[in-house]
């Protein structure tokens, strides 16, 4: 499928929108290969770590959390390292490649075992749908603005009164309004319940976030972003965005407007 036909989503249309429109035509339309970063691998690990932990509904115990986040983390590490053996090119902040490798090992299984303390001293409990989908890595495809959108989302949790409640899971430290806007849309539209709220679970500082009020994020809102980003897209309307964060880029290697 060609990417001006592509079915959009939040990254791509941050991607695009915020960071940097050349970044989006390098990876997406160059199909430029990006450079390895430890914290991408860090963060798809520990996902599947407290995936499968809410998946069991809290019963794995702490040890099997730890050691999922490990065995995950070192399989995504390792295939990377086949791909790209110089750990001197790969993508890391005040690091080497090499140290931050190996210090996301031990930071990745601090995290995972504090999530399963924090989760037990907060036992919200996590939402069904009406089909009886358990509310973890929900998957959602909707239409916003005639623009086709997916994603996933990370956890949708019983708030008060019976709203839902959206929960983004976080190893990084940025974090975007506009995602849990339009998860919340997407809930609305496909199961016509409430979403009021949303927060985001901190790894780092193992906690959950202040609550973001949603009950003011409308469908037209969210949709009027998509409908011009696909625009854009197909416009084949690409500006670059040459700033301090070309050094985070994982394809600033092939790109000529780098700073």
């Amino acid at each position: 499928m060609s990417v001006e036909n592509q079915i959009r989503s939040v990254t791509q249309l941050l991607q695009y929108d915020e960071q940097c429109a050349w970044r989006y035509y390098l990876q997406r339309v160059e199909g430029v290969t990006p450079r390895p970063a430890a914290w991408s691998h860090h963060g798809t690990a520990f996902h599947s770590a407290v995936e499968a932990y809410e998946r069991s509904g809290r019963t794995m115990t702490e040890e099997a959390v730890v050691q999922l986040f490990a065995d995950q983390y070192s399989l995504l590490v390792n295939e990377a390292l086949v791909e790209e053996p110089d750990t001197d090119r790969w993508l890391a902040a005040g690091y080497t490649g090499g140290e931050d490798i190996e210090r996301r090992y031990f930071l990745g299984m601090v995290q995972a075992a504090h999530y399963v303390k924090w989760r037990g001293e907060h036992p919200a409990k996590t939402w069904v749908t009406p089909d009886d989908e358990t509310g973890v890595e929900l998957y959602f495809e909707v239409e916003l603005g005639g623009v086709a959108v997916r994603g996933y989302i990370d956890h949708l949790l019983v708030d008060e009164g019976g709203s839902v409640r959206v929960r983004d899971w976080k190893t990084g430290s940025m974090k975007n309004r506009f995602q849990l806007q339009t998860y919340a849309v997407a809930i609305r539209k496909l199961y016509d319940v409430e979403v009021n709220r949303a927060d985001w679970y901190l790894a780092k500082d193992g906690r959950s976030s202040r609550p973001v009020k949603l009950d003011e994020s409308t469908e037209d809102m969210v949709a009027e972003r998509f409908a011009a980003m696909d625009a854009g897209v197909k416009r084949g309307d690409f500006p670059a965005n040459p700033s301090y964060s070309c050094r985070f880029c994982d394809v600033s290697h092939a790109c000529f407007f780098k700073k």
